[in-house]
């Protein structure tokens, strides 16, 4: 069952809506939207972090921040 909304939104978001989704996708989009803000898919997330802790340039930034000063922070 589906519901009919009337919403609001900033024009900004709603030009870039447009630009970016077809209309006849327009309420998919959005509702996947809000599934996926409310209730995150677990795996897809974990799989996400996975894949990017994998990415070479992140290893890099690691590095960086073990050189940072940590002096009073909890261990």
């Amino acid at each position: 069952m589906s519901v009919r909304l009337k919403i609001t939104m900033d024009d900004d978001v709603y030009a870039k809506l447009k630009k970016e989704v077809p209309s006849k996708k327009l309420s998919a989009f959005i509702t996947g939207a809000i599934r996926a803000k409310l209730h995150p898919d677990a795996k897809a997330l974990d799989a996400a972090y996975r894949a990017a802790s994998k990415e070479p340039w992140r290893k890099s930034l690691d590095e960086n921040w073990k050189h940072s000063a940590a002096e009073g922070w909890p261990k």
